[in-house]
């Protein structure tokens, strides 16, 4: 008998956990509609009807929204719960991440179906790495273990190195590829390492026992804690673009196809925000005294690097790209107020901002014309003559970023505002208050390029709006609208509030 058939029969039967595979529902739907996705453009012949893919990718979504509503009315009969062995949370933090990746994943496929027929790159591949990247984001959010929030980044950050290459023939797409994956291999690094570091203090990976070993130990003099800690702010603060891990941000975001650095800027963003709020606010809640001053300069910096810089942007991608570093920086203004108050109020800026932010680069995306290359802001002079609908929505998704009344973007800076004040950090909502001052300048700039008269032999032709990408603007516009009115406004903070109870 072979020495392993000896340890087998040592050991005895192994117990598996119970697989409840309905408690990761939502992400299964999106990796299953990948793999079909990709099964039918492989075996069937000849291509499909025009819209195929962005149609069964937009079902796709709505059937994880679906799924999502499910898991979220379960809450409320068995609470919330673990499953596959501790390493998955079943909560309500989980399932409003489940929901802002699918919306993110439905507004990149209605803005990207034209925009890769127009380039001549139609296809799956884009959908299908979308939904994978969209998948590995939601494991992000709902993972209860250290290592599982490493394989989800892996899993949404590798579809993304591919999905900001992925037009060929402009020489920028390639140079962002390589840039955000050389640069977010060293936060990978850096992420491990502090992994590495709190597994050594701690003993355990999971997010439940370490909160539970620190409730049970003095760690203020635990220096090799302390330093994994910091070690998983650095790797954490690449994925949301925060100051000082910023610097691929406006390179990449430039460079990448339109549609997919709205969905970057969508869903990454909150996928890295959810594992961010999860490890510090819920697991190392008690160590917040150390935490908070590093969080502190962080949302400082972002803010006033952020606002900043974009004022002094002639390209509307790298504007809108330092525009999402600031807004990072009032995510991380509620999490510094480290209460239940603040995480509902990041939660429903995440959800606000993603419609923003992809409405804008949907816009964007039709304006850069064929070859992607029109994002200049010269090339919005006039748009209102030439499509007075379109400069009109990208008013409004602009004022919303700047924090306008009557907007969603106004509530989300009210809400961590308020939140910080309440914390007693005066100076950062002061710093916060006088960043969106900065902000609204280069809103109103591109504002006021749209709504002037083109210059004698500018461009005065029309820009083409397909139905798919006017569903995804009006859908984004509607919502930023809906969302800051204030009768309607409670319902979206409340769901937000509910997800931060739930936690």
């Amino acid at each position: 008998m072979s020495l392993l058939a000896q340890a087998g029969e040592q050991l005895g039967p192994v117990a598996l956990p119970p697989l409840a595979y309905s408690d990761i529902g939502p992400i299964l739907v999106l990796t299953t509609a990948a793999l079909v996705l990709l099964t039918i453009a492989s075996l069937v012949k000849g291509r499909p009807p025009a819209g195929f893919y962005a149609l069964f990718t937009l079902c796709s979504a709505g059937v994880g929204l679906l799924s999502s509503a499910w898991l979220w009315l379960t809450l409320d009969e068995q609470g919330p719960r673990f499953a596959f062995a501790n390493m998955i949370a079943v909560d309500g933090f989980a399932i409003f991440f489940f929901v802002v990746v699918c919306i993110s994943i439905a507004l990149a496929a209605l803005v990207a179906d034209s925009y890769l027929r127009r380039e001549g790159l139609d296809g799956p591949e884009f959908y299908v790495l979308a939904l994978l990247s969209g998948a590995g984001g939601m494991l992000m959010a709902a993972a209860n273990d250290l290592i599982v929030i490493f394989l989800g980044l892996e899993t949404l950050s590798i579809a993304l190195f591919v999905l900001a290459g992925f037009h060929r023939r402009r020489s920028e797409s390639s140079e962002a590829a390589i840039k955000y994956f050389v640069l977010s291999a060293f936060s990978s690094a850096f992420l491990l390492y502090g992994i590495a570091l709190t597994y050594g203090a701690t003993g355990t990976t999971n997010l439940a026992g370490i909160a539970q070993w620190l409730a049970a130990n003095i760690a203020v003099s635990n220096g090799v804690l302390l330093a994994g800690t910091a070690l998983l702010l650095v790797g954490f603060g690449f994925k949301v673009a925060a100051v000082p891990f910023h610097t691929w941000t406006p390179d990449v975001y430039q460079g990448s196809p339109t549609p997919v650095t709205a969905f970057m800027a969508g869903a990454s963003k909150a996928a890295g925000f959810a594992a961010l709020l999860r490890v510090f606010f819920s697991t190392f809640g008690v160590l917040s005294l150390d935490w908070k001053p590093i969080v502190w300069a962080l949302a400082v910096a972002s803010l006033v690097v952020g606002s900043v810089l974009a004022v002094v942007q002639n390209d509307i991608k790298r504007m809108l790209a330092y525009s999402s570093i600031s807004h990072a920086g009032y995510v991380l203004v509620g999490l510094q107020a480290a209460s239940d108050r603040g995480i509902a109020g990041a939660l429903f800026y995440l959800l606000a901002y993603t419609f923003m932010v992809m409405g804008s680069f949907g816009i964007a995306t039709l304006v850069g014309r064929r070859g992607d290359a029109e994002h200049q802001l010269e090339a919005y002079r006039g748009l209102s003559t030439r499509r007075p609908a379109l400069a009109l929505g990208f008013a409004v998704l602009l004022m919303a970023q700047a924090g306008v009344p009557f907007t969603s973007g106004f509530l989300a800076k009210f809400y961590v505002i308020s939140a910080a004040a309440d914390s007693g950090s005066y100076a950062l909502a002061l710093v916060a208050m006088l960043a969106a001052v900065v902000a609204a300048f280069f809103y109103l700039r591109v504002i006021l390029v749209m709504f002037s008269p083109v210059e004698e032999g500018g461009d005065s032709s029309r820009v083409p709006v397909p139905f798919s990408a006017a569903l995804g603007l009006i859908s984004a516009v509607a919502f930023t609208l809906v969302a800051g009115f204030p009768i309607t406004s409670g319902a979206f903070f409340e769901f937000a509030r509910r997800a931060t109870l739930l936690f």
